[in-house]
C-alpha cells in the first residue's frame, strides 16, 4: 500500500488557479481512473477533474469556494502496491458547458430560447453552525421545527422544564404546570410566548404541528449561502458592467399587431421540420437590417486600450436562464440566416445551455445581445450590458392595450415595450434612440423583414 497524492492539474491554457465547486467523494470512498472526482471553476469555465488512479480516499483538500492554485496538492489516495513513476498527474480535465466569463449578460434576463432537457443546480454550499455544548440547565435532544422557521429540542422525558423565573412566576400565578407547556427556546426553554400561546389554548398541551401551523408571522430563521461557481462569476461580471460602463436605457413601445398575425399565419403555414416562430427571431432579423446603420452598436470596447472593435457580422447573444444560471448562447453570423434558420438556432442553443451542454464556442463570441423576461417581463427593465459589448436589446412582456387608430377610435393593439441599455461613452442617446426606432419600424412593419 503507497500513498498518492495529487495535485490540481492544469485546467487550461493561462489558468493558473481555479475554485473548487464541488467534491463528488468523500474520505473512505473507492476511486477508479478516470473518474469524475471534483468540478473547478475557472474565469474560462466549469471543468470537471478525473482521478488518476485506482485506490482509496485517504484526505482531501479544500472546501467549495476556496480558491486554489494549480498544483496544489487536493487529494490523498491509498493505491495498492507502487504508484507507477510515470502517471499522469494532471489527467485531462473535461470542460463542461458554461463559460461564466462571458455567460452573464442582462439584469436577469430570461430568453425565449429557453426550453428542454435538464441540468443540475449549481451547488451551493450550506453554512453549518457550530454545535452548542450541552449543559447540565440545557439538555440537548432530538429537534423538530419550530415556530420561526428554525431548530427546537425535544425535551427529555422526566426533565425539569427550563424557564426564566418571570416565566415560572406567571405560570404559579395561572396555576400552570410547565410540564404541560412545549417550549420552544434553545433546549426547550419555555418562553413568555410559549406560555401565551398555552393560555391561548384554553389550558391545553399545543402539538408541535399546531406551533408551526401558527408560527407564520413570526418567522425568524435565516440561511447563509456562500455564493460559489457561476453564480460568483455572474455576481463579478455584473458589478464590473455596472462600474467600468456608464449605461444609458431608452425604452419606447412597439406595436406588434401585425407582427403577430403574420407570425400566426407563417407557424400555421410552416412545415414539420421548420423550429416554431418566437419573437426573439423577428427581433433577431430586425437587428441584422438595423445595426448596419449603427456599427458602433454591434461592437466590443476596450477600455484600458481605448479601442473600439467593430464587427461586420452580427454574433447575436440570446440571454437564456437556466438551472445553473444565466447563459448566453450566440447565434453566429444571423445576418446570413433566414428566419427559419435563426428560429431553429436560437431553439437549439437555448436547449443546450438548459441542458448544460453548450460549448465554449457557442457561449462565446456575442456582439451584441438580447434579453428577455417573456411573459413576465414587466413593463419596464434596465439591462445590464454584457461586457465588453457596447449595447443589449431588453424585452419586455407583450399585452393588449387600447390606443387610438388613424381615424382616432380607440381600438386594441398588440404593445410590447423595448427596454435597451447602451454603453454612453460609445453610443449617444441620439444614436440609441435612433437604433430602436429603426427596429421598431421593421418589427411595425413585418414584410419589409424579408425585402431585399
Amino acid at each position: 500500500m503507497s500513498e498518492y497524492k495529487y495535485k490540481l492539474p492544469d485546467v487550461g491554457e493561462g489558468v493558473v488557479e481555479a475554485e473548487i465547486v464541488e467534491w463528488h467523494i468523500k474520505a473512505g470512498d473507492k476511486v477508479t481512473e478516470d473518474q469524475h472526482i471534483l468540478d473547478v471553476m475557472t474565469d474560462k469555465a466549469t471543468v470537471e477533474i478525473p482521478c488518476a488512479v485506482n485506490g482509496v480516499v485517504k484526505s482531501i483538500v479544500g472546501e467549495p469556494g476556496e480558491v486554489i492554485p494549480v498544483g496544489t496538492e487536493i487529494l490523498i489516495i491509498d493505491v495498492d502496491g507502487e504508484v507507477p513513476d510515470d502517471i499522469d498527474a494532471a489527467a485531462e480535465p473535461e470542460t463542461k458547458g458554461a463559460n461564466p466569463a462571458s455567460s452573464p449578460a442582462s439584469g436577469g434576463g430570461v430568453s425565449e430560447a429557453d426550453g428542454g432537457g435538464e441540468a443540475k443546480p449549481a451547488p451551493q454550499a450550506e453554512a453549518k453552525p457550530e454545535p452548542k455544548p450541552s449543559t447540565p440547565s440545557e439538555p440537548s435532544g432530538p429537534t423538530s421545527p419550530a415556530r420561526g422557521g428554525g431548530q427546537v429540542a425535544s425535551r427529555p422525558s422526566g426533565d425539569r422544564p427550563l424557564a426564566s423565573p418571570a416565566v415560572r412566576q406567571r405560570a404559579l400565578e395561572a396555576d400552570i404546570d410547565l410540564a404541560d407547556v412545549l417550549g420552544t427556546g434553545p433546549a426547550c426553554r419555555i418562553t413568555h410566548t410559549d406560555l401565551d400561546d398555552f393560555i391561548a389554548a384554553g389550558g391545553r398541551f399545543v402539538s408541535r404541528a399546531e406551533r408551526v401551523g401558527a408560527s407564520k408571522a413570526r418567522r425568524t430563521g435565516k440561511e447563509d449561502i456562500k455564493v460559489i461557481g457561476l453564480r460568483r462569476k455572474i455576481a463579478e461580471n455584473m458589478a464590473h458592467a455596472k462600474r467600468t460602463i456608464p449605461h444609458i436605457t431608452y425604452v419606447d413601445e412597439i406595436d406588434l399587431t401585425a407582427l403577430e398575425d403574420l407570425r400566426a399565419h407563417m407557424n400555421a403555414k410552416k412545415s414539420d421540420d421548420q423550429t416554431k416562430l418566437t419573437i426573439i427571431p423577428f427581433l433577431v432579423m430586425a437587428l441584422t437590417r438595423s445595426l448596419p446603420k449603427f456599427p458602433q452598436a454591434n461592437a466590443h470596447f476596450d477600455t484600458d486600450g481605448s479601442l473600439l472593435t467593430q464587427h461586420d457580422g452580427i454574433h447575436c447573444g440570446i440571454a437564456a436562464a437556466t438551472p445553473n444560471g444565466l447563459m448566453v448562447p450566440v447565434v453566429k453570423h444571423a445576418e446570413s440566416l433566414d428566419i427559419w434558420e435563426v428560429a431553429a438556432e436560437v431553439k437549439r442553443l437555448g436547449d443546450a445551455a438548459k441542458a448544460g451542454k453548450a460549448t465554449k464556442d457557442e457561449l462565446t463570441g456575442s456582439t451584441i445581445t438580447i434579453t428577455s423576461l417573456g411573459a413576465i417581463g414587466g413593463i419596464v427593465t434596465t439591462p445590464v450590458i454584457n461586457h465588453p459589448e457596447t449595447a443589449i436589446i431588453g424585452v419586455n412582456k407583450m399585452q393588449t392595450l387600447p390606443r387610438y387608430d388613424a381615424e382616432g377610435r380607440v381600438v386594441p393593439r398588440k404593445i410590447m415595450n423595448l427596454s435597451s441599455s447602451f454603453d454612453h461613452r460609445i453610443v449617444d442617446g441620439y444614436e440609441a434612440a435612433l437604433l430602436v426606432q429603426e427596429m421598431k419600424a421593421y418589427l411595425e412593419n413585418p414584410a419589409t423583414l424579408f425585402m431585399d
